[in-house]
């Protein structure tokens, strides 16, 4: 049952995703294709999906969770995009298709990622269907505000680009993507249980410390996959990291050691989820897939 609503909540977002995003055919049309084809043209969706669960985990209204979900995926597409540049880490190979920029040329891509995160943000101020309150969709945009800049994902990306060649400690490299990857994977988690605006502090601290160590792990399952995975499977490029030479967790613990630490802050997630009862249990579903992934 649990993998029928992750599905039926994967399938939710995409439909969101395609009315949120500007037509193809409105002007200027070459910009907003490489929107849609960026955001529409594969992925998981474990950000969007992970709104859906924390918000249906406190009571949230469904309604009202389209709007952070498309927000965040929306983040997530336009970090994409920008990674995946020439001045980034040069990929050519994003969901099994060609990279935006291979696409759509350097400049528009570029303008995508600009034009995509400014959407997010519109959606969050403006999407009709989300909690009415001002005070908590303010609250709502500094979550994500945070999540995708210095202190959050752009900050991470920055520490990558710095780490390349070097060696870093455990602590080091989890500080990298506690940013890198896993500040938006927490803003989804608080996205989707502040649209309940009766949900209790402690409740969100439980949420929180969940989406701190999923984030972590999903990290860990991609460098794992960096190293045992194919191209074909993971619709990306393998052993990118290594030939940047980037610090990853197979890379300093090893691959047992990194499937350890991948499986201890899996029991930690569900530690932390144990007070929240039987609402919680595709939150739980979720992270034991983020852990055992194939792709």
């Amino acid at each position: 049952m649990t993998v029928e609503l992750i599905g039926s909540y994967q399938a939710c977002a995409v439909r969101a995703l395609d009315q949120r995003l500007p037509a193809a055919d409105l002007h200027p049309c070459a910009l907003h294709q490489a929107m849609r084809y960026a955001v529409l043209g594969g992925g998981k969706r474990i950000r969007p999906v992970l709104v859906y669960l924390s918000g249906a985990a406190v009571g949230a209204a469904p309604e009202t969770l389209d709007g952070p979900a498309c927000a965040v995926e929306f983040i997530h597409a336009y970090s994409l995009i920008h990674d995946d540049l020439p001045a980034m880490d040069n990929d050519d190979l994003r969901h099994g298709q060609p990279t935006c920029h291979k696409a759509f040329g350097e400049a528009l891509a570029i303008l995508a990622g600009d034009a995509l995160q400014a959407l997010a943000f519109q959606v969050l101020g403006q999407d009709e269907a989300m909690v009415a309150d001002s005070a908590l969709r303010l609250r709502m945009l500094g979550v994500l505000a945070q999540a995708a800049g210095s202190r959050g994902m752009a900050g991470g990306q920055a520490i990558d680009l710095a780490a390349v060649g070097q060696e870093l400690s455990l602590a080091e490299l989890e500080n990298m993507h506690i940013h890198k990857t896993g500040a938006l994977i927490r803003a989804s988690v608080l996205l989707g249980a502040i649209s309940q605006p009766a949900v209790e502090p402690v409740v969100l601290e439980r949420l929180d410390r969940y989406a701190k160590c999923i984030g972590l792990a999903f990290q860990i399952r991609d460098d794992i996959l960096d190293v045992i995975g194919d191209t074909a499977t993971l619709g990306k490029t393998t052993g990118a990291d290594r030939a940047l030479d980037k610090p990853t967790y197979p890379a300093l613990l090893g691959l047992d050691g990194a499937r350890e630490h991948a499986r201890m802050l899996h029991e930690e997630a569900l530690a932390s989820l144990q007070p929240l009862g039987p609402e919680a249990e595709p939150l739980r579903w979720l992270a034991s897939y983020i852990v055992e992934r194939a792709y």
